[in-house]
């Protein structure tokens, strides 16, 4: 029987189709080499095209990255000859058959994955990857295993549709697996480069280098730190600070826990009583190490050195955070663990400070209300539990939920729950105006009844001092 031809369109469209697990709608049609070969270059233009976007700055087309892949295709399409059955073996589809066929329709199958992929590789080299996926590698390899798994899956069911036998079709399920796994892990090449001068560019962000003269910097900052903390005040409800900025690859907690630091020492009456702990290469100088020990070790100096039943201690955090409520530390080549938020409950237990406001700017950090919450606790989180906060990419002054709390509502009140009451609409209509695509973050707040009276006191000695 002499083979239809359908325009190329409809190759595309019905290839396309089968991307979504659909039945190519092409009848005995037989694609012609001109249309074979149109579709091969339809693909690669949109591939190289969007292929330049992965790469942010200047760049250049590298002819050996992009034809290095090539080998796999070859291979693949060896393969599905060997495993298509003859024309009139096609069991589900009798219409369907032939190598070209397959080829024309896998073509435009596989695309739809491919195009989620690079749209996110976009997005991850111009800063705009949503929170989790920027911040956690078992977010990333979730989705990178969901595309494999979808493209598998519809080349796997195109084949099927072309009566290929079962044993066949597990054979090639086999070899889609193993030449994906091979092609991922020796050749990863991609047809554009970031030129050299744009690369230096993007290399002059200031890095941490490990000295005996960092070590021992960092040694005479910690007992400067311990030594310089004033000591609590009879018959005065102070306020004592512990800053944390565990993640050294994004400068906007650096700058984000610098304010709150120099907040808290300005507006609530604590000089020379916050502790900054700051992970950032341009720090290792000036402020001890952001580490679960030095975290550790500092509340341990606070306790010792405030009235651990009147005064209060204010605790920030700032981070990313993860759907397992542990905040991401780095400051490399230095090694830090993240940090939970059962072991900075374990921290303030055993220094025995009764009185604590804890504040934690990260995502997912609602997480953090059950463990830490209490009679004589008010905590408050940039997010629920299963919500990402906004504003902590590499171009943020400051994060949303800092900026609303600490660097605008505390700066016009003392009390912490009418800054944080008057902060969540702010926090929500900017997110809504910054096109946020997981929904409102939701920040949360606990106060204990024993901590009200107390803070309560706080706030009007720190409007009178104010008032004067």
């Amino acid at each position: 029987m002499a083979s239809t031809r359908l325009p190329l369109h409809q190759w595309l469209s019905e290839g396309v189709r089968a991307g979504f697990f659909l039945r190519p709608r092409i009848g005995g049609a037989q694609p012609s080499p001109a249309q074979v070969a149109a579709l091969l270059a339809i693909f690669s233009i949109f591939e190289v095209g969007l292929g330049r976007l992965e790469v942010a700055g200047a760049a250049s087309f590298d002819l050996r990255g992009w034809l290095a892949p090539w080998w796999s295709t070859a291979a693949l399409l060896l393969l599905a000859w060997w495993a298509l059955p003859p024309p009139s073996d096609s069991a589900e589809a009798p219409g369907l058959n032939g190598i070209a066929a397959w080829f024309a329709l896998w073509m435009a199958a596989v695309f739809p994955a491919n195009l989620v992929s690079q749209l996110l590789g976009i997005a991850q080299a111009h800063d705009a990857l949503p929170g989790l996926l920027d911040t956690s590698a078992w977010a990333a390899w979730a989705v990178y295993l969901v595309l494999w798994g979808w493209t598998v899956a519809a080349v796997l069911r195109l084949s099927a549709r072309f009566g290929m036998h079962r044993a066949r079709l597990a054979a090639l399920a086999l070899g889609l697996i193993a030449l994906f796994g091979l092609a991922a892990w020796q050749f990863p090449d991609r047809p554009w480069r970031a030129d050299a001068a744009s690369q230096e560019v993007r290399d002059e962000r200031p890095r941490l280098e490990l000295s005996q003269e960092v070590f021992e910097a960092q040694q005479a900052l910690w007992q400067k730190t311990i030594e310089t903390l004033a000591p609590e005040r009879a018959g005065t409800v102070d306020v004592y600070g512990l800053v944390f900025s565990p993640y050294a690859q994004e400068d906007v907690f650096l700058r984000e826990s610098t304010l709150v630091a120099k907040l808290l020492a300005e507006r609530f009456d604590a000089q020379d009583r916050v502790i900054h702990l700051a992970n950032h290469a341009t720090t290792a100088q000036t402020h001890p190490w952001a580490t679960l020990a030095n975290l550790e070790r500092a509340i341990d100096a606070l306790g010792a050195r405030m009235d651990r039943d009147n005064d209060v201690l204010v605790v920030y955090l700032t981070s990313h955070g993860a759907s397992d409520f542990k905040l991401a530390a780095a400051n490399d080549p230095l090694s830090v663990d993240p940090i939970s938020p059962g072991e900075l409950r374990q921290a303030l237990d055993k220094a025995g400070i009764r009185n604590r406001v804890i504040a934690i700017s990260a995502c997912f950090s609602g997480g953090w209300l059950g463990p830490l919450a209490g009679d004589s606790t008010l905590v408050m989180t940039a997010a629920d539990a299963t919500h990402t906060s906004y504003g902590c990419g590499k171009l943020s002054e400051l994060t949303f939920f800092g900026r609303a709390l600490f660097d605008e509502q505390l700066r016009k009140t003392h009390s912490f729950e009418q800054a944080f009451a008057a902060a969540v609409p702010v926090i929500q209509q900017r997110e809504v105006e910054a096109g946020k695509s997981d929904g409102f973050s939701n920040p949360q707040i606990s106060v204990g009844e024993r901590i009200r009276p107390l803070l309560k006191a706080l706030e009007q000695r720190l409007d009178s001092v104010a008032s004067k």
